[in-house]
């Protein structure tokens, strides 16, 4: 038998490394480091830890149900997928518009059409209806109708549909000529945006980004004001990224990924449960996937006024199996456990902040925060180590030739980014700001977020390994005991208006991840003075320490040092842009605060023993609403420190 526990975080757990050395190779060596070894965590600024216990040897996500994550929203409840049902009335006025096809012949309306937009289209459209009214809408592939380069006539094309068929929506994509432009038509089940002018959205400058916009996501006019504009679903999903995720479900529905809104991005290998968001789109639509999507699950539906944007999280909540524990005893695996409660943890950011290729993502947002389009895109693109033999391949065939659709047949749907980036060079190849701007914007900031993160483990390890953990020092940044808060940025819901980037109709769900910021209130910092050091009102549980950013203060001691080192060595300057790009500039962005010690919250953790590596040791979601498994996956338990049944394992952070 083998044993097994559940914990938080291993960070207080395992043996204590050696510290490298403040000094560190510039980004640039450090990125072809990264290209013959795997990530440690010395490479990221984690080097120092609370606990001087010696803890034990264990084996982190062997199976990617060995980490489970569920966040934890601002109102701090856990979210969880607990119902897949329908919110009250919105079923039957959903089965209404979804069968509207097949009470019609609009015999009519193809005459009209044959006369507007001639015998061949006519046609086709018919051919279309036909199919409508027979099976199930929403899976049926839309129609392209035939070039046309008069763009007034499109837009009467676009016009007619409108008006004549509520059921189907249409934009406006290439033709197999690069110059030509032909009408798209599908159909639209769900009832969704009414779109409104005046409301200009922000950050459009990629004058091509509505041209990937692949459909309409206009729906009746009679959307209810009673209810909020936005739909809210919790989702479900096992072993993959959540983009990833919110890309094969904007597929199925035809909707852009950037439509969605998320607090925050999970875990790819683990089973996570989030909150998600997206603009007036109707549950039926997303509940009918759930029966044919595989690793995910959609559930708890209901409506809110305003979309989710990065950030709107209080944390999220753990449930963590360590496989193959290896420990001079049992004692000496309670008092690392019972420790780690105790002593707590240094508030690191863990590796996967930093991805899970072998080049790490704060290399690509110091290449963006320094201006080197080119740079970042082949870091992007470029053949990685420990990938499949398949994508690698690729990604060696595409370095050689160029050959752009070769590659983009060859990726998978998953990997996000490098898709965006070779559609966008297809369009225009050579601009590289552009591609790198057709990302979708919550995961294109990751890579400078990154770099913020990878500036602040490097500051944290520095204040532990310098100053210790017993107590404040003087110069160190602490949060205002009082509630004063500051506002930063203001946000309304944003509608998306009816004008695509040729000026021509088009209809879509809006980009959220372009959307203006959220009213949010920081709080306040002070620095630490003599006077505070005699009162003792501070304690290092307070001590805090800047993300930088054009709002944030850096430490009055030597800490600051580090980030002016670090950032200089790679080139980054904290104070000044070396381009015009806001969102791949720290000046520009607002910065925030990260506590260094943190304690986890409502924790507790057993010892399990068990004979088979393949089995699951700790309960998902799924497996609540299911209900209790006919066999019991762990023998001989043992409950060091009481939990439940199950010992709950998780804690929150």
């Amino acid at each position: 038998m083998r044993p097994a526990i559940f914990s938080i975080s291993v960070l207080a757990l395992l043996p204590l490394p050696k510290p490298p050395s403040p000094r560190k190779p510039s980004s640039a060596t450090v990125a072809m480091v990264a290209m013959a070894k795997s990530l440690d965590e010395s490479d990221v600024g984690i080097y120092c830890y609370s606990s001087t216990l010696p803890g034990f040897k264990a084996i982190m996500k062997q199976r990617y149900s060995d980490f489970i994550v569920n966040e934890v929203d601002l109102d701090g409840s856990i979210v969880h997928i607990t119902s897949f049902d329908l919110p009250p009335g919105c079923s039957e006025e959903e089965e209404e518009n979804s069968t509207s096809l097949a009470h019609k012949s609009y015999i009519d309306e193809i005459e009209l059409f044959r006369t507007l937009a001639g015998e061949a289209n006519a046609e086709l459209l018919k051919e279309f209806l036909q199919k409508a009214a027979a099976t199930v809408n929403e899976e049926l592939p839309p129609i392209v109708l035939a070039p046309d380069s008069d763009k007034s006539h499109r837009t009467e094309v676009h016009n007619f549909i409108k008006k004549n068929f509520k059921s189907l929506v249409t934009d406006t994509v290439d033709g197999e000529d690069a110059n030509s432009k032909c009408v798209r038509i599908r159909f639209f089940s769900g009832k969704g945006v009414k779109g409104r002018r005046g409301k200009k959205r922000k950050d459009m400058e990629d004058s091509g980004r509505r041209n990937d916009i692949p459909f309409d996501g206009r729906g009746a006019d009679n959307w209810s004001e009673e209810q909020g504009k936005f739909l809210r679903f919790h989702l479900y999903k096992e072993n993959k990224e959540t983009h990833e995720a919110l890309g094969i479900i904007g597929k199925m529905l035809g909707i852009q990924q950037r439509s969605f809104g998320f607090a925050g991005t999970k875990d790819k290998r683990a089973i996570t449960t989030q909150r998600v968001t997206v603009f007036k789109l109707h549950p039926k639509r997303l509940a009918a996937l759930n029966c044919r999507l595989f690793g995910i699950k959609l559930g708890n539906f209901c409506y809110v006024k305003k979309g989710l944007l990065l950030g709107q999280l209080l944390g999220n909540r753990f449930t963590i199996t360590l496989r193959d524990v290896v420990a001079d005893s049992e004692d000496a695996i309670k008092a690392a456990a019972e420790g780690l409660k105790r002593s707590g943890f240094i508030n690191y950011y863990g590796l996967q902040r930093f991805g899970s290729g072998s080049v790490p993502t704060h290399l690509i947002g110091a290449t963006l925060l320094r201006g080197e389009w080119k740079t970042a895109v082949d870091l992007i693109l470029d053949p990685r180590d420990g990938e499949r033999s398949a994508i690698k391949e690729a990604r060696e065939k595409y370095k050689q030739i160029g050959d752009v659709d070769l590659m983009l047949r060859q990726l998978p749907h998953h990997l996000v980014a490098e898709r965006a980036i070779l559609k966008c060079l297809k369009k225009c190849p050579g601009n590289y700001l552009q591609a790198l701007l057709g990302i979708p914007r919550t995961l294109r900031l990751m890579y400078v977020h990154s770099y913020q993160s990878y500036l602040w483990n490097h500051a944290a390890s520095m204040r532990v390994r310098k100053h210790g953990i017993a107590q404040v020092v003087l110069g160190d940044l602490v949060f205002c005991k009082s509630d004063n808060f500051k506002k930063v940025a203001s946000f309304e819901s944003i509608e998306p208006s009816y004008e695509g980037s040729d000026g021509e109709h088009t209809n879509s769900l809006p980009d959220i991840s372009d959307a203006a910021l959220p009213e949010e209130k920081v709080r306040l910092v002070k620095t630490i003075n003599s006077e505070d050091l005699i009162s003792g009102d501070y304690t290092f549980e307070d001590v805090v320490l800047p993300l930088p950013g054009s709002r944030t203060i850096y430490p009055n001691n030597d800490i600051a040092e580090i980030y002016l080192d670090i950032s200089k060595e790679d080139g980054i300057s904290l104070t000044e842009s070396v381009h015009g790009v806001k969102e791949f500039s720290i000046t520009s962005m607002t910065g925030d605060y990260r506590r260094v010690f943190q304690r986890p919250i409502d924790y507790n953790w057993e010892l399990l023993t068990y004979v088979d590596n393949n089995e699951s040791l700790a309960k998902t979601d799924l497996d609540f609403i299911s209900g209790p498994k006919p066999t019991d996956l762990v023998t001989n338990t043992r409950c060091i420190n009481t939990g439940s049944k199950w010992g709950k394992c998780n804690s929150e952070v």
